[in-house]
């Protein structure tokens, strides 16, 4: 069972698994390109971390229905969440993926090109921040979608960074925003952010937001808001 402070919660781990299986054979089956992105990564000693191909769907869908014709992603990894949110842009449309590791960004730059969205996506090494701040600076286009998937004790900062590069209605997704449920009771300085992430999404009168459960081996979090104004 998941247990959270070490009281027994949520459903057995089997149960979440056999779950996940069912949304993904059902709405999520992987072709190729997904598959080679997620095996070359492996190869190349990326962390297996990427989001699952249901979350992974969740966010091409909301993409699309925001009519997305630009996406900002804070993370990149090894390109399989960036594959699933180029699919979404339609011709002329463009994305810009962040990635500290530039081995990380070469695994990346390498999947985006096997699955032909090379002219879609940028993939920009370095400081997420300073990135970031060289945007805002150069000004660069408010993005339809943004998409926070670095490290985790970032994520406040990452949404004031991205609340100057959105416009209303721009769509801010984060992963991994429940931390395995320790944001309840935050006695860690990665859940204390998380929670202060959530937080601000919550009471920022700019936005309006939820977090919901997504099923993996484990229940984890997608926080969504969008921007009223700014």
């Amino acid at each position: 069972m998941m247990k959270i402070h070490g009281r027994e919660a949520m459903m057995d781990e089997a149960v979440l698994e056999a779950l996940d299986a069912y949304v993904e054979r059902l709405f999520a089956p992987q072709d190729e390109a997904l598959e080679f992105a997620i095996s070359a990564s492996r190869r190349a000693g990326l962390p297996d971390i990427q989001v699952s191909p249901a979350e992974g769907r969740l966010l091409q869908l909301l993409a699309r229905m925001v009519g997305a014709r630009r996406i900002l992603e804070i993370g990149t990894l090894g390109g399989y969440s960036a594959i699933h949110l180029a699919r979404a842009l339609p011709d002329g449309g463009a994305m810009i993926s962040l990635e500290a590791s530039a081995h990380h960004a070469e695994v990346a730059r390498a999947n985006i090109e096997y699955a032909g969205l090379s002219e879609k996506v940028e993939v920009r090494t370095g400081d997420a921040r300073e990135l970031i701040e060289q945007m805002i600076t150069g000004g660069e286009e408010p993005f339809d979608v943004i998409f926070i998937d670095a490290d985790k004790r970032g994520y406040p900062e990452y949404l004031d960074l991205s609340l100057t590069l959105s416009h209303p209605g721009t769509l801010i997704l984060a992963d991994n925003t429940f931390r395995g449920g320790t944001v309840v009771q935050p006695t860690d300085e990665t859940s204390r952010a998380l929670h202060e992430f959530n937080l601000a999404l919550a009471r920022d009168p700019h936005l309006e937001a939820i977090l919901i459960p997504v099923v993996r081996e484990r229940v984890d979090g997608l926080s969504i808001a969008r921007v009223k104004n700014i």
